[in-house]
């Protein structure tokens, strides 16, 4: 064998030095079959493809992801010579688990079908999610509306023209109640939505819970509760950095001990991609927030196998079908590395990436408004192929507004029809093996490895925050996507491309203001009613907890939750203590 022909057997990413525990390695292709391949793709391009390509040429310029990154035209065994089959496949169910964490796929079980929900008052929530339980959702996903997501109440000038707009009003345990009124908790998967106050919200869940009688050791749902994207990307943030991680491992050891079955984060690539991200920065900046939670964890004491099975990610699914599904198949085979050889996690459970998709609301256009339907299809036959765990499907309007029932509707059904009707589901991992897919899933690691190796640079994730690395990466990204938009490189139906000169106007959910005068009347009872002496010592307590880093502050949260202290009245507990985050000038 020539070194030549040695460098492409030896040197892709899959080729890596191997670490221990790793099984017997299996390469899949044999020298002889990769030179014959060589050797037989190079006549194909001199005598079939150059003579096509140089009378004719590209019908195109542009070949490349939605992400901008290039594609490889043909792919063959060269492309991905050094695959084996133990260190960088090997069966579903088994490390590095880049064919799915389970063994029989969804043959065992099917992924759980979300709808995001909440808008409104709690009543009008409550209704949607028994109109989507019924017609056959089989997990909850709320939406909170942006007074919650900062910590301020309905009532305060802040929240002004915003209540109940872009999620549902939740101001106290009360709203909490009648949110969940019907529904049985033990037999409902709930996801919420929720970072900067998500310690306060999982309270009032779990004080729900136990009003209902449901065992918090059998409850089960995910949290979302990722402030370190909030600082990369959505900025829904409250307090600085360090004593918001500190409320996250507070969450991670009480439903350690308390709530086992409950994943208490949801770190969130999602609203990476939605500020702009490619594809990969999602991968990568996403996986290196969840190694800084981890990181966190056992610096606080925690046993990385207690808390580390309780992690789950949440993704973004965009129109580039196969982009995606790489995507997804790295993620597995990226975290699995980096848990057991990194992080030393002796638990398999803590090797596997479980994760929720949402297929890219940036991606809607209001432009033609049912071709949503289309994108969003596409999106969600990625996450499945990719092996999601979870998956909620955008309805056709949320461009415009929080979709009406009619459009949720639809992409439940979208869910449905994909599950039962399209058989991708009766098979595991139904592209691998495919030499392009496999190819760029191993682009996607080696580029992620080579992101985790700058933002150790930074020194960790929250360094690089607070350098602005992660952002300006982010923005460069967003810059040049909306270039390739303006240019034509990039065509996006009915907006560059395909127009229509006029559209009928579509009729969107409309959150009326009588929703305001309604919370509002509430709080104010609800105020007049709760012992308030209760509420100020529970809050006392609260800000005493807060300012000792060695004492959990959940307990206190809890407690006072039940006293009905509200949403708004926590943060401030912890505005006290934390202060708040200004985040920095970044050019």
């Amino acid at each position: 064998m020539s070194r030549n022909e040695a460098d492409v057997l030896n040197t892709s990413p899959a080729a890596q030095p191997r670490t221990s525990g790793e099984e017997q390695q299996l390469p899949l292709f044999s020298a002889d079959a990769l030179r014959a391949v060589a050797r037989d793709e190079s006549k194909w391009r001199r005598d079939t493809l150059e003579p096509l390509t140089s009378r004719k040429g590209p019908w195109k310029k542009d070949f490349t992801t939605v992400s901008g990154m290039e594609v490889n035209p043909l792919a063959t065994p060269n492309d991905v010579a050094a695959l084996d089959f133990h260190r960088d496949l090997a069966f579903p169910g088994e490390f590095p688990y880049t064919r799915g964490i389970h063994p029989t796929g969804y043959r065992g079980r099917l992924y759980t079908m979300r709808q995001f929900a909440g808008f409104g008052t709690a009543k009008q929530t409550n209704e949607r999610f028994k109109y989507l339980l019924a017609a056959g959702q089989t997990g909850l996903s709320t939406a909170f509306h942006l007074p919650t997501l900062y910590g301020y109440d309905s009532d305060h000038h802040f929240a002004a023209g915003e209540v109940g707009k872009c999620g549902v009003a939740i101001d106290s345990l009360a709203d909490m109640e009648v949110l969940f009124e019907g529904i049985n908790l033990e037999d409902v998967t709930v996801s919420m939505t929720i970072n900067s106050t998500a310690p306060i919200l999982l309270a009032m869940y779990l004080a729900v819970a136990q009003k209902q009688g449901a065992d918090w050791k059998k409850i089960s749902g995910t949290l979302q509760n990722d402030i370190l994207k909030e600082y990369i990307a959505q900025k829904e943030y409250i307090y600085p950095p360090r004593p918001s991680m500190r409320l996250i491992t507070d969450i991670f050891r009480y439903c350690a001990e308390n709530v086992p079955k409950y994943n208490t984060i949801s770190i969130s690539g999602y609203h990476i991609r939605e500020a702009g991200s490619t594809a990969l920065q999602e991968l990568a900046f996403t996986l290196r927030d969840g190694m800084e939670y981890v990181e966190y964890g056992v610096r606080a004491g925690l046993d990385i196998d207690e808390f580390a099975p309780r992690l789950s990610f949440f993704f973004n699914s965009h129109n580039d079908l196969f982009e995606e599904v790489a995507k997804f198949r790295a993620a597995r085979r990226v975290w699995a590395k980096v848990m057991r050889d990194r992080y030393g996690a002796k638990d398999p459970r803590s090797w596997m990436l479980r994760f929720h998709t949402q297929t890219a609301g940036c991606s809607l256009t209001a432009q033609q408004p049912y071709n949503n339907i289309v994108r969003v299809t596409i999106q969600a036959l990625a996450a499945v192929l990719g092996g999601t765990q979870s998956l909620h499907t955008n309805s056709l309007d949320e461009t415009l507004a929080l979709p009406t029932e009619r459009a949720a509707g639809i992409a439940l059904r979208t869910q449905q029809i994909i599950a039962h009707e399209s058989g991708v589901i009766n098979t595991i991992d139904p592209l691998g093996g495919s030499f392009f897919i496999e190819e760029l899933t191993d682009r996607m690691e080696k580029g992620c490895f080579e992101y985790i190796e700058k933002i150790d640079q930074f020194g960790g994730m929250v360094e690089a925050i607070e350098a602005g690395f992660p952002q300006r990466e982010i923005w460069d990204a967003a810059y040049q996507f909306q270039r390739s938009i303006d240019s034509g490189e990039k065509i996006v139906v009915g907006v560059n491309a395909f127009r229509n000169e006029t559209e009928d106007p579509y009729d969107a959910l409309y959150i009326d203001e009588s929703v305001t005068g309604e919370q509002l009347a509430g709080l104010a009872r609800l105020r007049a009613a709760r012992d308030a002496r209760a509420v100020e010592q529970t809050l006392q307590a609260l800000r005493n907890a807060a300012a000792d880093p060695n004492v959990n502050t959940m307990p206190f949260i809890i407690d006072a939750v039940k006293a009905y202290a509200t949403v708004g009245e926590v943060s401030d507990a912890f505005r006290d203590v934390f202060g708040t985050y200004q985040e920095p000038a970044l050019f």
